[in-house]
């Protein structure tokens, strides 16, 4: 089972002008929509009898912090806290419960968050990147690539890990 549940924040949410009502909102998606899905996959797969993955998506803000987006950063170190309960309470099961972090890919919450046009959101974060790869930027295929190395059988013994695939930026 792959959680993508997720939104972006608000507004720029310092510290300084957090915005509560904000912060309540995307916590009922990020966290509480994330824990949802992975409670009812849980279940099922062990009612089951089903072995297998959950993967989530956090992101690498969860790992590195930033200026702003505060509530969303936070939102992301919840979803890794849950990735690793989840994955020492499932594995007596032989459920595998990982996380995979992007960094930054070009899609359109990415550039409302940044009020960028596509096209110049890669401008805005390539200087970000440690890996060069041609002037392209992280895709979102990438990151399924790797939510899909998490949730198959070549990862059979891989658990509670979070997968950067961020091209560098964490690192």
């Amino acid at each position: 089972m792959f959680s993508n549940a997720g939104i972006g924040s608000a507004s720029k949410q310092t510290v300084m002008d957090f915005d509560l009502s904000n912060y309540d909102k995307l916590m009922a998606v990020n966290v509480r929509g994330m824990a949802v899905c992975v409670k009812h996959a849980a279940k099922a797969m062990v009612e089951g009898g089903v072995r297998g993955s959950i993967v989530c998506k956090a992101s690498v803000a969860a790992s590195v912090g930033g200026p702003f987006f505060t509530d969303y950063t936070m939102s992301k170190h919840a979803v890794l806290g849950l990735m690793r309960s989840a994955s020492l309470q499932l594995g007596a099961y032989g459920i595998r419960v990982n996380c995979v972090s992007p960094g930054p890919v070009v899609t359109p919450l990415l550039c409302s968050f940044y009020k960028v046009e596509a096209e110049d959101a890669g401008k805005l974060f390539e200087p970000r990147f440690r890996l060069k790869a041609a002037g392209k930027m992280l895709s979102a295929e990438s990151v399924a690539d790797a939510a899909l190395f998490l949730a198959s059988d070549d990862s059979e013994f891989v658990t509670a890990q979070n997968l950067a695939v961020d091209g560098g930026v964490k690192t």
